[in-house]
Formats: C-alpha cells, structure tokens, sequence
C-alpha cells in the first residue's frame, strides 16, 4: 500500500492491484468483434504491468449529481441606456429625430465624484421620504446652472464699468505694454484670463468673432515661464509643446528667438542663452530663477527678469533705426527715468527729465488700472453661485425646489474646488474651437498644395530648359507634337535625348 501524501484526506490514498491488467489481458489467438474492443493509440508502457490504481473506500467517493437547467428565455440581459440611443430617422417608434435629439442633448456627463455624490444623496433621500434622483436629472441641473452663471457673468462684464473692455481706456498690451492700437493691430482680450495683447504681439492672423482664449487657456493649462518665475500671462510653446515662455521674456532676452514671427511661435534657441545670464540673480524678486536682462546703462550690470521690470514699471525702450533695425533698452530701477537728466544740459535736460518722470508715473497710472481690473474679475468669479436662482432653476426644470438647492450646495463646492473656474466650456466658445481648429487643417492643406504646385513648376521649367554635357542651353519652343512622337516633358521625350553631346529638337 502506497503512503499517504501530506495535505491530502486519507479516503483518497490508492492501491495498486494487478489482478486488473491480468483480467485485461487475452490470449493472441482470442477472437474479438470489432464492437467488443478499442484501438489504443499509444504504445503499451512497461509500468502498466505494475497494475492499477484504485481507492481503498470506494464507497466514499461522491456520486455525481446532475439537475436539469430550464432553457433562457429571449429577454434582453443588457439594455443600452436610452440617453445613447440615437436615431436617423423619426419614423423609429420610441425615438425622435437626431437632430431634434441633438439639440435637447444634455452636455454635461457626470463623473465618479458625482456619481459616489448621487449614491450618498439618494440613501438620504430615501431616509427622508424624498423623491429619488437619477442621473439625466442631475446632469440637466448642472448643465442648467452653468449656463446660467456663464450668461450673467458675461452680461456683468460687458456692462458693468471697469469691467468691460469698452469702459476700460487704461488697458495695456500684456507684451509691449503700449495702450495703442491700430485698424489692422487691435488689441484682444482672452475671456478665460482677461489678458490682453495686439495682433501681431502675440501672433493673431485673424480678430475672432465673439471670444477668444489665449494660447494656455485654450488648452487648459498652466504652465510656468522657463524665463522667469512667473505664470500666467501671454505665453508661447517651444519646438517640443512642452515647455512654455512669455513672448515679453523672448523679444526681451537677445540669444532667443521666435520661429514664425507672423504667429509668434514657436520659441527657439532657448540653448543659446549663455550660462552666466542663467546665474544671474534678479534685482527685483532676489530669484535667480530663469534667465535676467542687464541694465543698458554705461558701467551699470544690475540684473533683473523681464516680466519683473514690466510689473515694476522700468524704463524699457524700444528704438528702431536707420538701418531698419530694433534695439532693445532697459535701465535698472537706479537708472529709470533719470538717463534723460544725466545726457541732457540745462533746460533740455530738465525738459527730458520732467518727461521721462510723466511717462513714468503714466505707466504706473495704467498698471494699477490693469491690477484693480484683474482684482475686480477675480472677486466676480469668486462670488459666481450669485448669478444662480435656485428657484427659477426649479421652476425652468419643473422640479422640487428642495432637490435643486441639493445640487445648487454641491454645484458650489465642485467649482470652488475647481478654482472658481467653470465646469463646463461654454457652447459658443466649443463651437468657435471647433471651427479654428477646421479653418487650421484647410490652410494646412492649402499650404501643402502651394507647395506640390510650386514643386511641378519647378521640375517642369527645369526639363524643359536643360543642358546636355558638352552642348550648349538650347530653348525649348513649344511646337505640336506629330503622331508617334513623345510628348515634351515625358518621360520617353526625357530618355530620347540623354545620350552625350545630342540634343533633340521638334
């Protein structure tokens, strides 16, 4: 009898019996029917003489039990929800036609926060005796709430003065700092961080009707300047999208440059800046953060960023030249508004100097308008739950108002946690995306076949100007071509006159 094995129920330990294999075995000479007998293919094992194995209790070996399993009826085991479903045509029974289904379609989809939020909120209505709250309600009532606070807000802004572009005379360009604008150079404001920049600034081909984000805005970052310790601002890519550079901080900085100077991007040989600017330390924040400017008078190496001098209202100049060339101009906060004073002689000098102080004190005059303007937007969208009604909300959805005042608390909270910014992108402002991101691929392919076409001219003028070796250019006149013969510019007219020194004419 074999061992028992660890681990294992002493019911099921085996023997071996070879009065079995014996049993088994007939005689060569027996005869058998073929139904009487099975064809093994395997070769017969010499260890199989050593018998079989059978348990020593057979009787405690469980018999098996089968049950009859009634057949599945035809219903549907998954049912797609009824907000997915979407139908071509309005002769499906149930359904309406998609567009008329596109236009009521909710846009706001819940998350996991807010679907954990509705499980809790619904134990407690059950415990209250409230009517229980499903998902398409909840989505409806956010999106209706963010609709809501989006119109008022834009409608506070518009209107209510130093809040508006048109009652706002004191605004300044983020990069170039000048107030001024032209009719074909306007000056634009972003509707998400209320910057504002020139046309050819920051590189906008076209005004955009309605809103307009800036660059970060639009893909909903932000990022910090690889030139300075600042965020936020009129801000441009590099080659490799990732990293991120004022334009001030760019035009400012000499080793840098822009690679598109129409659309003011990308921002190149960030690699060229030397070492030393990078251990520069700032004048203003006492950072060495970034790259800084040196100020340009003579004897003078004061360090400082770009975005600091701007914030601190320094002398920055730009001066163009007879030879059509720009040169940049920045004086430390010693040297500001007083170079004038030092160059010039009696009156002149004063003159220069009165006005170098006026220009000055303008400066300062516009920023501390552009801060109390950007305070302004931010305490508006800090109080933004109070362009939301929760009982005209109610009565728009025809739902119970104390189920509304639920989702307008949670509605508060989830955009506090988002910065006070929207949860939801503004239809127009989709819309507009969407159609500048199309306009962008048409003047891609534009591009792409200017070029195919500019390409076969080339290819064109050069066949049909070409000079054999050891001949002389000989211009092609365009002449009929007689049956059989090539046509000028194909490829057996091109082979018929490659041998040296020939030249074939028609």
């Amino acid at each position: 009898m074999s061992e028992p094995v660890s681990g294992l129920c002493p019911c099921v330990v085996q023997v071996f019996r070879t009065d079995f294999i014996t049993a088994m075995k007939l005689h060569d000479t027996y005869q058998l029917n073929p139904e009487d007998y099975y064809v093994l293919a395997d070769p017969w094992r010499q260890e199989w003489e050593k018998g079989v194995q059978v348990p020593v209790s057979p009787h405690t070996i469980p018999q098996p039990v089968a049950r009859g399993v009634a057949e599945r009826g035809m219903e549907v085991m998954f049912s797609t929800p009824k907000k997915w479903i979407r139908s071509g045509c309005s002769g499906a029974l149930g359904y309406v036609d998609i567009q008329t289904l596109a236009e009521g379609t909710c846009r706001y989809d819940l998350n996991d926060t807010d679907v954990s939020w509705l499980e809790l909120i619904n134990q407690q209505f059950t415990l209250m005796g409230m009517v229980l709250l499903d998902e398409m309600t909840m989505e409806r009532v956010m999106e209706e709430f963010e609709r809501r606070c989006y119109d008022r807000m834009s409608h506070a802004m518009a209107t209510e003065e130093g809040l508006g572009m048109e009652y706002d005379e004191d605004v300044v360009c983020d990069i170039c700092r000048s107030p001024d604008s032209e009719d074909n150079n306007e000056m634009v404001f972003c509707d998400k961080c209320n910057i504002c920049v020139h046309q050819a600034c920051y590189g906008i081909l076209k005004v955009p009707k309605g809103s307009w984000l800036c660059r970060t805005c639009d893909l909903g970052i932000s990022p910090k300047c690889q030139l300075c310790p600042k965020k936020g601002g009129a801000m441009k890519p590099t080659r490799s999208g990732t990293k991120w550079v004022h334009v001030s901080c760019a035009l400012w900085i000499p080793e840098v440059s822009i690679g598109n100077p129409e659309k003011m991007e990308p921002i190149t040989n960030m690699s060229h800046i030397p070492s030393n600017r990078w251990a520069l330390t700032c004048c203003l924040c006492k950072d060495q953060t970034g790259a800084c400017i040196q100020c340009s008078a003579k004897s003078c190496r004061t360090a400082f960023h770009v975005s600091c001098a701007l914030q601190s209202s320094l002398e920055m100049n730009t001066i163009l030249t007879e030879q059509d060339e720009v040169k940049f101009k920045s004086f430390c906060p010693k040297h500001s508004g007083l170079k004038g004073g030092q160059d010039g002689e009696g009156e002149e000098g004063k003159e220069g100097t009165r006005d170098k102080k006026w220009r000055k004190s303008d400066r300062v005059r516009r920023d501390e308008a552009v801060n109390l303007r950007q305070i302004k937007l931010q305490q508006l969208e800090e109080q933004f739950y109070q362009f939301v009604d929760v009982k005209e909300v109610a009565n728009h959805l025809q739902l119970p108002q104390e189920t509304v005042d639920f989702l307008y608390q949670y509605w508060k909270l989830k955009r506090r946690a988002n910065h006070s910014q929207p949860l939801l992108t503004p239809q127009k402002e989709e819309e507009e995306s969407l159609a500048r991101r199309e306009h962008d691929v048409l003047l891609h392919r534009l591009q792409l076949f200017t070029h195919l076409r500019q390409d076969l001219e080339r290819v064109g003028s050069t066949s049909t100007s070409r000079c054999p070796r050891g001949g002389v250019r000989v211009p092609y006149v365009h002449k009929p071509c007689l049956p059989g013969q090539p046509r000028p510019g194909s490829r057996r007219w091109l082979l018929s006159w490659t041998g040296r020194g020939t030249v074939l004419l028609y």
